[in-house]
C-alpha cells in the first residue's frame, strides 16, 4: 500500500528513522557505560610515594631498600624526593651506574628544587642516587615499577536461609531489595 501512497511512506520511513534514531542513542548510551566499566575496572589512581617515606627523607643512612620492598609501584605513580638542594640531588642512571655510585653519565637529573617529583611512566627497573659522594652514604633505590592490573573478582556466594535467619542486621537489605523488584515489576 505504501507504493499507492507517496506520503504515507514518507511517514513510515520518518517513524523508522525516528525509532533507529532513538535506539541509536540507547545504544550508544549502553557502549559508553560499558566502556566506563571495561576502563575502570582496570585503573586505579595515581599514588605519590614519598621516598624514604617522609616529607624531607632523602637524606643519608636511611635504608631505601627496606623502604622500596614495602611499597608497590605502578605505571602512572609518583615519587616525590625531598631534600636540601644545596646539599644533595637526585640523579635517574642505568643498573651500572646505580651498582658502583656513578653520578657520571647520568639519564636526568631531576633536581629541581628540593621538594621534587618523578613520573614512573614505563614498567621497568628505575635507578636513582644522589651524587657528590652522598651515595656510598646509602643515598640510592631502585624503583621496580609493573603494569597495574585489577584485582580478580570474587565470586558472589549464596547462602540459603530462612526467615528465621533475617535479623536485625539483615533485614534493611532485604526491604531494599523487595522494594527495588516491586517498583520494577509494578510500574
Amino acid at each position: 500500500m505504501c507504493f499507492l501512497n507517496p506520503s504515507a511512506r514518507t511517514c513510515a520511513l520518518g517513524s523508522i528513522r525516528l525509532l533507529k534514531m532513538e535506539n541509536f542513542w540507547k545504544v550508544i548510551l549502553c557502549l559508553i557505560v560499558i566502556m566506563m566499566g571495561i576502563f575502570c575496572a582496570q585503573c586505579r589512581d595515581p599514588v605519590l610515594h614519598r621516598v624514604g617515606g617522609g616529607r624531607y627523607t632523602w637524606a643519608p643512612n636511611i635504608n631505601f631498600e627496606d623502604w622500596s620492598s614495602h611499597e608497590q609501584f605502578f605505571v602512572g605513580d609518583w615519587l616525590y624526593f625531598g631534600f636540601d638542594k644545596h646539599v644533595y640531588n637526585v640523579l635517574e642512571v642505568n643498573k651500572t651506574s646505580y651498582e658502583k655510585c656513578i653520578d657520571k653519565g647520568f639519564i636526568k637529573n631531576i633536581t629541581r628544587g628540593g621538594r621534587d617529583v618523578f613520573n614512573l611512566t614505563e614498567a621497568r627497573p628505575y635507578y636513582f642516587l644522589s651524587g657528590r659522594g652522598y651515595c656510598f652514604k646509602g643515598m640510592k633505590v631502585e624503583i621496580l615499577v609493573r603494569d597495574y592490573q585489577a584485582p580478580p573478582t570474587v565470586p558472589i556466594v549464596v547462602h540459603k536461609t530462612s526467615a528465621a535467619d533475617i535479623s536485625g542486621n539483615n533485614i534493611q537489605p532485604v526491604l531494599i531489595a523487595t522494594a527495588l523488584v516491586w517498583t520494577f515489576l509494578f510500574k
